[in-house]
């Protein structure tokens, strides 16, 4: 019998004085790819900082590599990539492509330490994956959003992580370059055999890619294939009554009041 590599036991985290989760129960099994849904402020980004140990649980608790959240030590954080939401950059900031990736490696190479051929080549390495070897030298500010994007994928990439965490990875990029990133995540997920975690709003983009979704709303919903989870008395439950759900030869199409979810 598997053995999941991330344990939320009822787990309850306040976060600013109110109840960010509550009583969250969920097992992730290693290799596992997992698509968390919700609307704004249900926990998603919280479920993600709580893996981290970023935010202890008050109740219940939350393992991962068999370790509780708040113990995690500096190789169980290596092990875990995280890809924030995405913010401005900075086009002024004097970081280059190379020097933001080689951050990936920090964990690993510690402090008052210099990187070593291994790592230059890990980075190297992680740089061809995303499709940016290069741009190597370029400065991170002047680069597009997707491309931007790309190489903070990279950086996760360097820590070579056993799990990776995707907060809204194409919140604010094109659609076209929104399917590039996706589809870069979906053959990372294939070829590298990562447990991945992604936040997303867009259900129907993301739900024929994954094996599980994870419907929040501070509680926890539904969790399951997505053909189990994408059900109008589920979804409505959550989003209201004028949710739509249509069947398509992928699986589900989803319409949340006048936006396709």
């Amino acid at each position: 019998m598997a053995h999941p590599i991330i344990k939320f036991s009822h787990t309850t985290i306040h976060y600013n004085s109110r109840i960010a989760l509550e009583d969250i129960i969920l097992d992730v099994q290693e290799g596992e790819f997992l698509g968390i849904i919700g609307p704004n402020g249900s926990g998603k980004t919280t479920l993600l900082k709580a893996i981290l140990g970023i935010i202890p649980p008050s109740q219940g608790s939350v393992q991962i590599f068999d370790c509780s959240c708040e113990k995690l030590r500096c190789h169980h954080r290596a092990k875990i990539g995280y890809l924030p939401q995405k913010e401005l950059v900075d086009p002024t900031f004097p970081i280059t492509v190379w020097e933001a990736v080689m951050m990936g490696r920090y964990s690993s190479i510690g402090l008052f330490h210099y990187p070593t051929k291994q790592d230059r080549w890990i980075v190297q390495e992680a740089l061809e994956e995303v499709g940016m070897s290069e741009l190597t030298d370029h400065p991170l500010g002047q680069l597009s959003g997707g491309q931007q994007q790309r190489v903070l994928i990279a950086r996760a990439l360097a820590q070579k992580p056993q799990v990776l965490l995707l907060d809204e990875p194409t919140t604010g990029i094109d659609t076209p370059t929104q399917h590039v990133i996706l589809d870069l995540i979906r053959r990372l997920h294939r070829e590298h055999h990562l447990t991945i975690l992604l936040v997303t709003h867009d259900i129907n983009m993301v739900s024929p890619m994954v094996d599980q979704l994870v419907l929040l709303k501070t509680r926890l919903y539904a969790a399951g294939p997505p053909r189990e989870v994408l059900k109008k008395e589920i979804l409505s439950q959550i989003y209201g009554k004028e949710v739509i759900v249509t069947d398509r030869a992928a699986g589900s199409y989803v319409i949340v009041g006048d936006h396709h979810a």
